[in-house]
């Protein structure tokens, strides 16, 4: 009898432990499906080449999790319309966008502004258009005296500072309407900024639009040589890049991305984008560029 019992008390022991044991791999399982669920995801573009960018995200991406308290996992997106349809779908509660990229987001899902980066203290950049050091060209006007011989780059097609500004530009001159229809010997996109630099440098085309702070940081990093470019045109102020939030994430989260960045000192995160900090930025920053946008169709009103 005594036997019986001390059978039937193991084997109820067993089938205990076992049933533990499977709560304990649920309840490990479902924290994991939580920490990944709950995970806080930034969307950014690709202002310099995806390498050149890895070691400042993930620096920021630690800084930012700390200040969270929760993870902060960030991606480098091949292009800029892959950040905006991220948003647009719910794929990720922040985005580091263009000016144009981020008009067009705040249109298809209504991403708003918070943050933006100082360039020398201002929120501001340029589009250049840049040419060989040693050319004939000193200016726009020099040349446009024979377009049908020039080989001219833009960027990212939905980049501000590598496509859209200088296109209209270029469109004032009557030398330009879309890629298909132009005057230009050639016309072609990059893709990016750091692409269209070397382009342009190698000669594999006479003339490109860039981006002015990432042009001075590629001159600064030595990845340019200031001696075979030269800058034959400058738009007007433009606002700069801004770091826009999904729609619906919290007041108590935005004030802390807010105190996040404009606390950053780390100069590696901070040459990432060229910048000497950050400041903060709102949708009405980015209505001179909504109202280009319109102009080229790209967004209607």
């Amino acid at each position: 009898m005594k036997k019986w019992i001390i059978i039937v008390v193991s084997i109820s022991l067993a089938l205990f432990l076992t049933a533990c044991g499977g709560d304990t791999k649920t309840e490990s399982s479902d924290k994991e499906a939580m920490n990944e669920k709950d995970a806080f995801t930034i969307g950014v573009i690709p202002v310099q080449t995806k390498g050149a960018m890895k070691e400042a995200m993930d620096k920021l991406q630690s800084l930012l999790s700390e200040k969270l308290d929760r993870e902060v996992l960030i991606e480098v997106f091949p292009d800029y319309n892959g950040v905006v349809e991220a948003m647009n779908y719910d794929k990720i509660d922040m985005a580091y966008l263009g000016p144009l990229t981020y008009v067009i987001a705040h249109e298809k899902s209504g991403a708003k502004a918070i943050i933006t980066q100082l360039v020398d203290g201002e929120p501001f950049y340029h589009s250049y258009i840049i040419t060989q050091n040693d050319s004939e060209w000193e200016s726009l006007d020099d040349l446009l005296k024979n377009p049908e011989t020039i080989d001219f780059a833009f960027g990212d097609i939905n980049s501000t500072s590598g496509s859209l500004i200088p296109s209209i530009e270029l469109e004032n001159h009557g030398v330009y309407k879309s890629t298909e229809n132009h005057k230009f010997n050639s016309i072609r996109h990059t893709g990016s900024h750091n692409a269209t630099a070397l382009t342009v440098q190698n000669g594999d085309v006479d003339a490109g639009a860039i981006d002015s702070a990432i042009y001075n940081q590629l001159i600064d990093s030595g990845i340019i040589d200031e001696k075979k470019v030269k800058i034959i045109w400058k738009s007007d102020k433009l606002f700069q890049y801004p770091w826009a939030v999904h729609k619906n994430t919290d007041k108590e989260t935005i004030k802390d991305l807010k105190e996040a960045f404009l606390a950053i000192e780390d100069q590696v995160i901070l040459d990432a984008f060229g910048a000497s900090g950050f400041t903060e930025a709102s949708n009405e920053d980015y209505e001179s560029i909504r109202k280009a946008a319109i102009k080229q169709g790209i967004i209607k009103e």
